[in-house]
């Protein structure tokens, strides 16, 4: 290796270190939306960064990291999700450390409604458990297109169907 060669691979490691440490949230956030158990996270963690800096040479500057890095995690947590034989591993990752539950009758209903809507999402196959986690966390249906390389159109449809499929499912329960 000559030394400008290694000066650049030094020099895109240390970019993609930067990147990486910088939308570490959105690894984050992909892998408690697909493991539940510590053990597991940590896993998808370390598989969704090796496969982000295999990777890493066909990022394009001109486009947003964030979608690409999105891109991947959700793909290495989807493919994750089907190399699994049971899936009952995937039940809702609620234990009673995860909410703040309140003495009052308004702060026990939202409880009750986000274990609903947990439980829900956990129930979800991987597309849609996608597209509720970055629907959730705001992301225009451009961005979710870009993220999961569907059509906004088919977004769009997708995020009413799965709202529809709450309301019919909480609404049932409650």
């Amino acid at each position: 290796m000559t030394s400008d060669s290694a000066s650049m691979a030094i020099s895109s490691k240390q970019e993609f270190e930067s990147l990486l440490h910088r939308h570490r949230k959105i690894v984050y956030k992909v892998v408690n939306t697909y493991c539940w158990q510590a053990d597991d996270r940590a896993d998808l963690a370390q598989e969704i960064a090796i496969q982000l800096w295999r990777s890493f040479h066909t990022y394009d500057n001109e486009r947003s990291f964030s979608t690409w890095m999105y891109r991947i995690a959700l793909n290495v947590a989807i493919s994750n999700v089907r190399h699994q034989d049971k899936l009952s591993q995937f039940s809702v990752p609620l234990d009673e450390s995860h909410l703040e539950i309140g003495n009052d009758d308004q702060t026990g209903k939202a409880d009750e409604r986000i274990n609903l809507l947990q439980t829900f999402i956990g129930q979800l196959d991987s597309l849609n458990r996608a597209l509720m986690l970055l629907y959730l966390e705001e992301h225009s249906y451009r961005e979710i297109s870009d993220i999961l390389g569907i059509s906004e159109t088919n977004v769009a449809t997708k995020i009413n169907r799965l709202k529809q499929r709450i309301r019919d499912d909480i609404n049932t329960k409650s």
